[in-house]
């Protein structure tokens, strides 16, 4: 039996990625998880999406140091609708956070389906149009997304991390984990 354990969860929103907190806070315990594993890679509280576990620590930098350039997927609704100019800044990879400039990124307009609705709903304000992009980085610094759209002028108002490394997050709901296979996260061959 294999000593090390690679799991998927899809993170809800207000969620802790850590087992513990303060009174009142959601966290990993929450959900019936295995507490050996950790967190491969943090989603902040206001953040969604895959979050992969695991309790094999050389496995965990593989995916998670940017010198080895694992991309990361997310879905991004921000505030008003980008221009192609303000979206070629994030694919250059120029914009300058805090202390340091990003690496290019991957980005495209999307028109999400099957996205669920989050408790509590964002805020919306009926004058201020809404879009979606398809957001892919290879590294992840501390709310490195939520920076890069609010760099450009289009704050971040919900983020989705579909995928890391080679793993897609389809069909798991918010709140639900599955045991996965190292393989399908980290492609040997690559």
């Amino acid at each position: 039996m294999n000593k090390y354990k690679y799991i998927a969860f899809n993170k809800p929103y207000g969620v802790l990625t850590q087992f513990t907190g303060e009174p009142g806070d959601k966290t990993l315990a929450d959900y019936d998880l295995p507490k050996e594993v950790y967190a491969a890679g943090r989603l902040d509280k206001d953040s969604e999406g895959l979050l992969i576990l695991t309790n094999d620590g050389v496995f965990n930098q593989k995916l998670t140091n940017p010198k080895n350039d694992k991309e990361k997927t997310y879905l991004v609704q921000i505030e008003k609708k980008p221009t192609e100019a303000d979206l070629q800044k994030l694919r250059d990879g120029v914009i300058k956070i805090k202390d340091y400039f990003t690496k290019k990124a991957k980005v495209k307009l999307v028109e999400p389906t099957g996205i669920t609705d989050r408790e509590p709903p964002i805020r919306e304000r009926k004058n201020i149009p809404t879009a979606w992009i398809e957001l892919t980085i290879t590294e992840g610094k501390n709310r490195q997304v939520r920076r890069m759209t609010a760099a450009i002028g289009y704050p971040t108002l919900r983020l989705i991390r579909l995928s890391m490394g080679d793993y897609q997050m389809d069909d798991l709901l918010p709140g639900m984990w599955k045991y996965i296979d190292p393989k399908e996260i980290i492609n040997k061959n690559r």
